[in-house]
């Protein structure tokens, strides 16, 4: 080998690169993820509480029985998002008289979002109610 050939000496950083890139990389996805569930929970509970205020408008109709919102609200949830998301709902629906003597429907719904990796399963609490006043008969 000539003189003016130079062969660098192994530091032990050989290869660290790569190891670099991948340790990032899964953080990134991992940020990604998160996001990206976060998102999901907030489309999800906007779409139940429109869902259980749509339910409560029907129900308050005069000629339909308040016990219909919490189907209705289902229902809704279901072509808004799926059924998979409609199923892991309980809503229920009833009267009540608010301080001021007005008869309001009160649709309640409680379950959970589902998480973008299906291993999790359902993680995310979800919790909301819709309100519309009675009408009279």
């Amino acid at each position: 080998m000539p003189a003016s050939w130079h062969v660098p000496d192994d530091d032990g950083e050989r290869g660290s690169a790569v190891v670099d890139f991948v340790l990032v990389s899964l953080l990134i996805v991992a940020l990604l993820l998160a996001v990206l569930q976060v998102a999901v929970y907030a489309h999800v509970r906007n779409v139940v509480t429109a869902s259980a205020q749509e339910g409560a408008r029907f129900a308050a109709n005069a000629d339909v029985d308040s016990s219909l919102g919490a189907a209705r609200t289902v229902e809704v949830v279901a072509r808004a998002t799926n059924e998979r998301t409609a199923d892991g709902l309980a809503c229920t629906s009833e009267e009540e008289t608010d301080p001021t003597g007005l008869t309001l429907v009160v649709v309640r719904c409680s379950g959970s979002v589902p998480s973008l990796l299906s291993a999790l399963g359902n993680l995310l609490p979800l919790e909301v109610t819709g309100r519309a006043v009675k009408e009279g008969a």
